[in-house]
């Protein structure tokens, strides 16, 4: 949510030649509406079950620079799935960073309250475990995209490196998730 992972997924999906894919427009292709209108109509249960579906077909593509919203990891087991197939990047700003990107936008059905800023100050918060056990964070207020990715496809490599005996299938290797965070965890990325 506004820490720029379609933009920064779409640059690395096209630098390390892999396909981008973001979970919601995804989501959005198969269900043939909009996140606003399954929420309103199905409510955000219905939506987190979409995004769970999605996350075990996930296991079976490779060369993959996935993007998914910030709630997917919270829920049921996603972020245990997503680990053992996939390098987790957490991309992240702080919550005024966060709500100055996207205050202009109407499309984010759980900011549409009396106070956006406090809302994602709190969803923050209780994302903020999930947040942290990503294998990469960066903060995309003070880097350049052409850095963020940098960094992303050095981090990716080396642990592609390391775990290569470990985890078998070069496959399990050769995803990058790219996802919100906040800077709860300080990170010298």
């Amino acid at each position: 949510m506004g820490v720029g992972k379609s933009t920064i997924g779409r640059h690395l999906a096209d630098l390390m030649g892999f396909e981008f894919i973001d979970t919601d427009e995804r989501i959005e292709s198969e269900a043939k509406c909009s996140i606003q209108e399954i929420f309103a109509s199905q409510g955000e249960a219905s939506f987190r079950k979409l995004e769970q579906q999605l996350v075990r077909e996930m296991d079976q593509w490779s060369n993959h620079v996935i993007s998914t919203g910030g709630g997917l990891v919270t829920f049921e087991d996603n972020l245990e799935k997503l680990k053992s197939y996939a390098f987790i990047v957490c991309l992240w700003a702080s919550p005024a960073t966060i709500y100055d990107r996207i205050s202009r936008q109407s499309h984010r059905p759980l900011l549409q309250t009396e106070d956006p800023l406090s809302t994602i100050t709190k969803l923050l918060d209780q994302r903020k475990q999930a947040y942290q056990s990503a294998d990469l964070m960066i903060n995309t207020e003070v880097r350049p995209m052409r850095q963020i990715t940098q960094i992303i496809i050095r981090s990716f490599r080396a642990a592609k490196n390391r775990n290569r005996h470990s985890m078998g299938s070069a496959r399990v290797n050769a995803q990058a998730k790219i996802g919100p965070s906040s800077p709860a965890k300080p990170s010298n990325q």
